[in-house]
């Protein structure tokens, strides 16, 4: 019986242990993925026609629906360039307004 008691204090010390680092793990590399920012060279942003700097009034990245970073932030991720950041004031063909 001590032994099954041993085990089970080991088992629940380590789970306590592995849980918020595996999860830790997880945060920091999803977080390192999608720190990059977009190239203009990349196949789909020429494809799409993205530019860091929008030249079409009043339709930048930062007032598209596709894009996911915080408000007044530089750069930010899009739906649509998975693990790469996009300029808040860039621009593609496939911007659709907020709603």
């Amino acid at each position: 019986m001590i032994n099954n008691r041993r085990s089970l204090l080991k088992a629940l010390g380590i789970g306590a242990i592995a849980i918020p680092l595996s999860s830790l793990i997880h945060q920091t590399a999803a977080v390192a993925a999608e720190t990059s920012k977009l190239s203009l060279d990349d196949a789909t942003a020429k494809a799409l026609g993205y530019t860091h700097k929008s030249t079409v009034a009043n339709k930048l990245c930062d007032g598209c629906q596709l894009y996911t970073g915080k408000a007044n932030s530089e750069w930010g991720p899009c739906a649509i360039f998975s693990g790469k950041l996009v300029n808040a004031k860039g621009y593609c063909s496939s911007w659709n307004a907020k709603a």
